[in-house]
């Protein structure tokens, strides 16, 4: 059985690569490879736990293992009566890391606040037009029409003027798109003609200093000496990438990795039974889904899309993907545990005869030909993605509709899904900072559609303005009717085929101290220990 030992080398093999490790390592099995290191160009999990939650730091945090908010490169804040100005007390001393390609003259300040919200809101920032993917939350949610002016008071304090009170703004304020950057090291690379570098060889002032990455293999790090919360305890952060689920566990189980996030729901049951490992679960809010992209005819037409629900058997789909007790069932975009869930909704019933009468109906009587995309490997959205994609494709052949399965790498799914190139994508979502708005609109609205990250491309002016609407109010018995009235035209429409609220399971080995599962998917080592 292995068993950390503070001053010894352990020989371990990951990737097919044989690597020194020190002792106080932490090694985590992970189930992908990060798009990149500059999250403000990305919203994958496996991209958040590589970056925002290892590198960088945002002005406020939330409380480990929890959706409320505590300071975090912010001392402070104060906000006016009115809802539209917010001014941030910075914390001083914040020092950034010193890299082999960087080293910083300067401790983070307001000048780096600026740069950092800057390049992603203002079309004449230098830093604009060089993200590839653009900034894909700021630009769902709207960032550039909400707020009006971001000003430097002096060199640790900002402020925030809105143009309209919106009732989660400080919670984005902690989510991992707006980290903080070292506008020094950005002038650096635009100066140096370099600016991709941003993307490959990140610093920020996290718990953990960025040293190198083997795409599909591994990702290494090192404790930050100067974290402005206490260095962590543990040396080194090693992620080690494995799409394959059973893989994963293997190396669990061999002592190859002290942790593996994201297992397979339908592994739990034989995880719990192995005297070495722990396995900790919370109702987490996440949400299993299928993409339905209105872009593409017959898929434009409302009453095919509801065809389409009718005809996947989403309960049996659950039993064979999670097993007993592991999920629930999905009618919303969004777990019944948020504000405004629309409990008079109900589940697509599984019938095929009806759903054939929809497509009549539409005129695609004989039925047609779609796509249906999915990815490699398993997580916990989509245990399974072959049999899930073979359950659906089936389920749509009873009724007329014949679909050819595609097996897409998860960055090149992420990437081919937001240009739209599906018909029908399994997808998942974890909220982000405990809100109805962040399942709606980085999923759902009008402008989401613009960025890609609305996969189906669906924009409904009604449902738009609802959410809008709820966003700029903070009374939560206001809030909570625009949203119940949006997830009813959502559920008419339907642009998803809603599957499941899965669990969330981590299992780490005996002797992992530290650790706490968040409600909003993101992992984060900074307070982890390796018992002696």
């Amino acid at each position: 059985m292995f068993k950390p030992l503070r001053l010894t080398l352990l020989l371990l093999t990951l990737g097919g690569t044989q690597t020194l490790v020190q002792a106080s390592s932490l090694v985590v099995c992970t189930e992908a490879s990060p798009e990149g290191f500059d999250i403000a160009q990305y919203t994958a999990a496996t991209t958040a736990d590589a970056s925002a939650e290892t590198l960088f730091d945002r002005l406020v945090h939330f409380v480990p293992g929890s959706t409320r908010l505590e300071p975090g490169l912010a001392e402070s804040w104060t906000i006016s009566p009115d809802g539209r100005v917010y001014e941030f007390q910075l914390r001083q001393g914040v020092k950034f890391h010193s890299t082999p390609w960087f080293t910083p003259s300067r401790d983070f300040n307001a000048d780096d606040v600026l740069w950092s919200f800057q390049r992603q809101l203002d079309p004449q920032h230098p830093w604009h037009k060089l993200s590839p993917r653009g900034f894909p939350y700021a630009e769902s949610m709207d960032l550039a029409n909400l707020v009006e002016g971001i000003e430097k008071l002096n060199d640790h304090r900002v402020r925030f003027t809105l143009k309209q009170r919106e009732a989660p703004f400080l919670a984005n304020l902690a989510m991992g798109f707006t980290s903080l950057y070292s506008a020094e090291y950005g002038g650096q690379l635009l100066d140096a003609g370099k600016p991709e570098q941003l993307n490959r060889e990140p610093v920020g002032t996290g718990p953990f200093i960025f040293e190198r990455y083997r795409k599909d293999a591994q990702v290494r790090y090192r404790a930050n000496p100067d974290y402005w919360a206490g260095r962590p305890a543990i040396d080194r952060l090693l992620f080690s990438i494995s799409p394959d689920s059973n893989v994963r566990v293997q190396k669990l189980r061999a002592g190859e990795c002290q942790i593996a996030v994201y297992p397979r729901p339908t592994d739990v049951a034989a995880l719990r039974q192995d005297p070495a490992l722990e396995v900790l679960e919370l109702d987490s809010q996440l949400i299993a889904y299928i993409g339905i992209n209105t872009r593409h005819a017959p898929l434009d037409d409302v009453r095919v899309r509801q065809a389409i629900n009718l005809a996947f058997d989403t309960r049996s789909y659950i039993r064979a993907q999670y097993g007993e007790d592991n999920a629930s069932i999905a009618v919303a975009p969004y777990p019944p545990t948020l504000l405004g869930y629309n409990d008079k909704l109900q589940p697509w019933p599984h019938d095929p005869e009806r759903a054939r009468r929809f497509l009549a109906e539409a005129g695609y009587e004989e039925g047609f030909t779609l796509s249906i995309w999915t990815r490699p490997g398993g997580t916990s959205t989509n245990p399974n993605p072959g049999i899930g994609a073979q359950m659906l494709q089936a389920d749509l052949a009873a009724i007329g509709i014949q679909s050819e399965i595609r097996m897409v790498e998860w960055g090149e799914l992420i990437k081919r899904a937001k240009n739209g190139e599906h018909d029908l994508v399994f997808m998942g979502w974890a909220g982000d900072n405990g809100d109805p708005d962040n399942f709606l609109t980085p999923n759902l609205s009008c402008g989401a559609v613009t960025s890609g990250e609305n996969l189906t491309g669906w924009c409904n002016p009604e449902f738009d303005e609802l959410i809008r609407r709820a966003r700029a109010l903070t009374d939560p018995e206001q809030r909570a009717p625009l949203y119940r009235q949006a997830l009813a035209i959502f559920h008419e429409q339907a642009p998803w085929i809603p599957l499941a609220h899965p669990k969330q399971f981590v299992a780490l080995r005996k002797g992992v101290e530290g650790y706490q599962l968040s409600p909003l998917g993101t992992n984060s080592f900074a307070r982890v220990k390796l018992a002696p």
